[in-house]
């Protein structure tokens, strides 16, 4: 029996995961890569960006070493250690995953794909050479780019996206960020570690907008403490640079016009699907500006042909997209399992940390669902405390039954935290399955196990409710 071939064009997380659990299923498998394997997420995304904030925490705890009885003198930053850090780490992954294709037997191209009809792609190499190959299946995981409002100015020498941010030597004195989504918030932490001063100017009335409301404005709280200004309800209208080659962005807030004066401007407004070079309309391909249009199983309305992760706009998380590329491959190759909604973690790497998994507090009142509510502070943990990490909160929402909806945690490790939660709403697990587990001591996994516990009233390490 012939293997079945299928080209998968881009390979991030969605795109090399598609490709090695086809070959896993016996397929035989192409990935057309334009850049380079890996990705946004390895090489200008979420890799990278986690070197760095791990360098910018080193450089803030350094400076409250004397809490825990530690003096230290003479501590600097060497811009070209973070830089080289952070592409030791890019480098290793990114080595790794193209031995792991070559391990699997998969053909990597090189060169930009445009899709034709009749499952057919045609690449062209940087040698300028067009090839058309041919497939029994295309999964689409072309990811996706920084969006640029139509802001005047917005082309000016200082203006960067997430992406050129990165390769950043210097760190500047003064560093606006237009957008106070995640992307935004977690380089506006970064480069208030490093010693800027950072304003974050957010249109909408919260940042972080897609997270319980209760644990943003804890957060809001913590970030202006460390010295970022957040501006919401706030249009960024006009960038212009000045003699000194200062930028001026000229913001429009509820009380009028302003500017805010910085050397270098970030724009973070969001990202949009990297679909306009795919040929799609020649493909019959249905999408919208959201992205690529998809099924249940990430399959476009042309049989064979799947898109997954940023490209189909539904969940731009890297770990979102290689489920999706199991999904879509497992059903092209016929393996058949149950379809389900399946909870998704989404994490911000801010300080304190933020995690969330399933539904908000906004989103049960909106729905109408009865719930239940309870908290625990990491104030109250004693790992926590011995870290000196003890400001944040954990949160959990149960349906009446005790039925897990929601986990939402600002504090220490959040990111960790975060997957026994998921766990529990994966599997449905209510408070009885749970309140029986032990939870090792001290650990900050208790915080966990407390609130759980307080939905029912019976935390031992909470006061009792005033009735």
């Amino acid at each position: 029996m012939t293997a079945k071939k299928m080209i998968v064009i881009g390979g991030g997380p969605g795109g090399y995961v598609a490709a090695i659990r086809g070959a896993q299923l016996g397929a035989s498998v192409t990935v057309i890569e334009s850049n380079k394997i890996g990705g946004t997420c390895l090489n200008d995304g979420c890799i990278p960006t986690k070197a760095l904030y791990k360098s910018a925490s080193l450089y803030h705890a350094m400076t409250e070493t004397a809490q825990f009885g530690i003096h230290v003198d003479g501590f600097r930053l060497d811009m070209a250690g973070v830089q080289g850090h952070k592409q030791q780490v890019v480098g290793t992954l990114v080595d790794g995953v193209a031995a792991l294709l070559k391990a699997n037997r998969i053909d990597v191209i090189s060169g930009k794909a445009h899709l034709m009809s009749n499952r057919q792609v045609a690449v062209s190499t940087p040698e300028g050479e067009t090839t058309v190959l041919s497939a029994d299946g295309i999964v689409i995981a072309t990811g996706s780019e920084p969006m640029m409002p139509p802001i005047e100015g917005i082309d000016l020498e200082g203006v960067v996206t997430s992406e050129q941010i990165l390769k950043f030597d210097f760190v500047p004195k003064k560093l606006t960020i237009i957008g106070g989504g995640v992307i935004g918030m977690e380089f506006a932490g970064i480069f208030n570690a490093f010693g800027s001063e950072v304003t974050v100017v957010e249109f909408a009335d919260q940042i972080l907008g897609q997270l319980d409301a209760e644990i943003v404005k804890r957060y809001a709280v913590q970030a202006k403490k460390q010295g970022i200004a957040i501006h919401k309800q706030t249009k960024a209208k006009q960038i212009r640079k000045l003699e000194n080659q200062a930028l001026v962005c000229t913001c429009e807030g509820k009380k009028g016009d302003f500017d805010i004066e910085s050397d270098q401007i970030l724009v973070s407004v969001g990202r949009i699907p990297r679909i306009r070079a795919l040929n799609l309309d020649e493909a019959e391909i249905k999408y919208s500006l959201k992205g690529i249009e998809v099924t249940e199983h990430f399959e476009t309305n042309q049989a064979g042909i799947y898109a997954i992760g940023d490209c189909n706009g539904k969940t731009m998380l890297a770990h979102a997209a290689s489920h999706q590329a199991i999904e879509a491959v497992d059903h092209f190759m016929g393996v058949s399992h149950e379809h389900s909604a399946t909870p998704i973690p989404s994490c911000v790497f801010v300080n304190p940390e933020i995690a969330s998994v399933g539904l908000t507090e906004e989103a049960l009142k909106e729905s109408g669902i009865a719930y239940l509510k309870s908290k625990f502070m990491f104030g109250a943990n004693g790992k926590a405390l011995t870290m000196g990490e003890g400001e944040g909160i954990l949160k959990v929402l149960s349906d009446k039954d005790g039925v897990l909806l929601g986990v939402h945690i600002m504090g220490p490790h959040a990111s960790d935290l975060i997957h026994e939660a998921t766990l529990a709403l994966h599997q449905a697990l209510d408070v009885n399955a749970i309140k029986g587990m032990i939870h090792a001591h001290p650990t900050l996994s208790e915080a966990f196990h407390e609130a759980v516990l307080g939905l029912k009233g019976e935390a031992i390490h909470l006061a009792p409710l005033k009735k």
